[in-house]
């Protein structure tokens, strides 16, 4: 499995519930994009639209050495899932404060783009807080330890 590229803000400012995989439509020169490693998911969310998933604010680079077209950066991506996984999504979507968030966009072994998407709910300031506290206080006990030995 080889990692394009991740959402690290996403884990600061929400509360992952579930994750789940899917598949990305997506155009040639893209996939060869993705390869090099030039897509930031930073700002992405997805949507359910007339019962299909579609991803927005994900941009992908164009390639260099695409002659015969080339297609918009933050173009709306059509997401490939189950109609179970999406019938799930539409009772989950509806609750508030949750929202569907990129996590990683990585190419498994047969060479298919894939996009980890997790069931997020915002996090308030002092959650954001309480999280960088205890991640500190971890990492000097690491530190501590480290200095014993």
């Amino acid at each position: 499995m080889k990692i394009v590229c991740k959402n690290k803000k996403a884990f600061h400012d929400y509360h992952i519930d579930k994750t789940m995989e899917a598949g990305m439509v997506l155009t040639g020169p893209e996939v060869k994009s993705l390869r090099a490693g030039r897509a930031n998911i930073k700002d992405g969310y997805a949507q359910l639209k007339n019962g299909e998933v579609y991803l927005y604010n994900i941009h992908i680079s164009p390639y260099a050495f695409a002659v015969h077209s080339v297609t918009d950066p933050l173009r709306v991506r059509k997401l490939l899932l189950h109609k179970r996984e999406i019938k799930k999504l539409i009772g989950k979507l509806n609750e508030k404060g949750v929202a569907l968030i990129p996590l990683k966009i990585y190419f498994i072994n047969n060479g298919k783009a894939k996009i980890e998407l997790g069931l997020a709910r915002g996090k308030k300031l002092y959650d954001k807080r309480a999280a960088l506290k205890e991640k500190q206080s971890k990492r000097d006990v690491q530190r501590s330890l480290r200095q014993q030995y």
